[in-house]
């Protein structure tokens, strides 16, 4: 049996639907009671005070991992509210100095993001979509990025992303990035985002609602954590705009197939390929970039 004291009845059936409860939830007559309900990757009849992270986290431990998971290099920390994955750079992602190029940087950034979701059980067939949100038909798309690359990672270089999620009010959530080198522990670069909710079929914004930020919120730190000192970077300063006649331009540019992602849109990281285009050579030498997004 497994006691869930610290969490509403919200919180409770997210909890059991990620880890494939089988039993009962039972009577409840308060959001605030402590329910317990019979699991598949219960060893024993003995009980356990968890938070619906540490229910997660428990049954991914005792149920064991798919395929995917086996073979992925990454899952969740400790405390449950933050995600680290290794990745090797390979040779499809560097450029012609054997560096791997920002677009890989931005897409790895991408794909830890997903994978976090995922191994909290939110959706595999888009970025992180809870259950309400697959019902509307709402996903989630960047607003804004901001990536601080220090030292670009090598060829067959071994690096560490860890990522968590916070909340940003009505307007959406924000995820930040930590990018070590697995060798030396040395943090290469940063990275924060803003993320909007927006209806797939509408293709217009749309409010956070409640429902849906307590199917995500259980997951993310209770206290703010930030990638950025934020007194001191630009992270979340105002992009300042382009004054014509501007220094580099490009004019004609329509969205292949290829650049679309499964929300069947531009993806981000395309945005960031159709700008290096148009630059001038230097930018791919830069041994520190940051961009703004």
């Amino acid at each position: 049996m497994l006691k869930f004291p610290y969490c509403n009845v919200t919180d409770l059936n997210q909890a059991l639907a990620q880890c494939r409860f089988v039993g009962l939830l039972g009577p409840l007559a308060s959001r605030r009671q402590s329910p317990r309900a019979v699991v598949s990757c219960s060893p024993s009849s003995s009980e356990f005070s968890l938070t619906p992270v540490q229910a997660v986290m428990s049954c991914q431990q005792q149920v064991g991992s798919s395929l995917v998971n086996r073979l992925r290099l990454g899952g969740l920390t400790e405390d449950g509210f933050s995600y680290k994955e290794k990745f090797i750079i390979r040779g499809f992602e560097v450029g012609i100095n054997k560096i791997a190029t920002i677009e890989t940087i931005a897409n790895l950034l991408q794909e830890v993001g997903s994978n976090h979701a995922q191994s909290v059980g939110f959706s595999t067939d888009g970025f992180g979509t809870s259950p309400t949100m697959r019902k509307l038909h709402l996903i989630w798309v960047t607003a804004r990025m901001h990536i601080e690359v220090y030292k670009y990672p090598a060829w067959r270089d071994v690096i560490e992303i860890e990522t968590w999620c916070q909340n940003e009010g009505r307007i959406g959530t924000r995820r930040d990035w930590i990018l070590n080198d697995v060798a030396t522990g040395e943090v290469f670069g940063r990275a924060t985002s803003k993320w909007v909710m927006m209806n797939q079929d509408t293709r217009r914004m749309q409010k956070v609602s409640d429902d849906v930020k307590e199917e995500y919120l259980i997951f993310c730190p209770r206290e703010p954590r930030l990638a950025f000192s934020e007194k001191n970077n630009k992270s979340l300063k105002r992009i300042a705009k382009l004054e014509d006649p501007v220094r580099y331009s490009k004019l004609g540019l329509k969205p292949r197939r290829a650049d679309l992602d499964m929300n069947q849109h531009v993806n981000n990281v395309t945005y960031i390929g159709w700008v290096l285009e148009v630059s001038e050579d230097k930018i791919f030498q830069c041994p520190k970039l940051i961009w703004f997004l």
